[in-house]
């Protein structure tokens, strides 16, 4: 009987030690894997850029013949590739020795844009060239022009005029190149140049489209020269998972 009560006593501390390791062993395999599921996944953002030429906003304070505003937007689709577009309207009066002209329309950029700058994961920070079409509505009033005489010894005469040029309107493509940088969470500071080259170009009878809003002053022909500065937030829309060959870059 004391034999039986001392192999029976002996088999139960065998089976709890055996349980108590195995239980041992579950827990540390469940430790590994809440381990390996706590590591989060490198994301990429992705979202709309919003902003406005602060050129042309603050221009409209300080010069009293000019009015204008510009928004500028993008949207990023791939690591490297943004939508872009700007849409703005200008009241523009040039006022020469010999002419005196008001400008009034809208216009509207689209394009894309290329980003040649390696971020960090979860900056969209921008080093970029990229191409804009743009087309413009206008019209422009001829305020007064002075007839040119060869001989100085007598004053020009200023004819008055008033006469308004209304339907006008122009196409041009553009080369850009510019920066955005991160100057606080979302909220981007950037700069930007551009060359204009006209496409199409509806000129009133008896006078020329001197300035086109968007494009700036045609004095030199087809071909133009702007810049924009801007401030911009970024709105995040949604993120994806980088690939193996993804998490390696910057």
């Amino acid at each position: 009987m004391k034999s039986t009560l001392k192999y029976t006593f002996s088999l139960c501390l065998v089976l709890c030690s055996f349980l108590v390791a195995a239980q041992e062993t579950t827990t540390v395999q469940d430790s590994s894997a809440v381990k390996k599921d706590s590591v989060k996944p490198k994301t990429e953002r992705y979202g709309l850029r919003l902003g406005v030429d602060l050129f042309k906003l603050t221009r409209s304070f300080y010069d009293k013949n000019y009015k204008g505003l510009e928004l500028v937007g993008d949207f990023k689709f791939t690591r490297k590739h943004y939508l872009a577009a700007e849409i703005g309207n200008e009241n523009k009066t040039v006022a020469d020795d010999q002419l005196d002209f008001t400008t009034k329309g809208t216009y509207l950029k689209v394009g894309f844009d290329y980003n040649s700058y390696e971020n960090w994961l979860g900056m969209n920070n921008m080093i970029y060239v990229g191409m804009r079409y743009g087309v413009s509505s206008f019209n422009q009033t001829l305020n007064s022009y002075s007839i040119y005489y060869a001989n100085n010894y007598f004053p020009k005469p200023t004819i008055e005029a008033g006469t308004k040029y209304d339907g006008l309107s122009a196409q041009w493509i553009e080369v850009v190149a510019g920066v955005k940088a991160e100057m606080f969470p979302n909220f981007y500071v950037g700069f930007s140049l551009r060359m204009h080259n006209l496409i199409t170009n509806k000129v009133p009878d008896n006078f020329d489209n001197l300035y086109i809003p968007g494009f700036n002053r045609t004095y030199g022909g087809n071909f133009g020269a702007g810049f924009n500065y801007t401030i911009s937030y970024f709105v995040p829309l949604y993120k994806t998972v980088l690939k193996n060959k993804e998490k390696g870059k910057k």
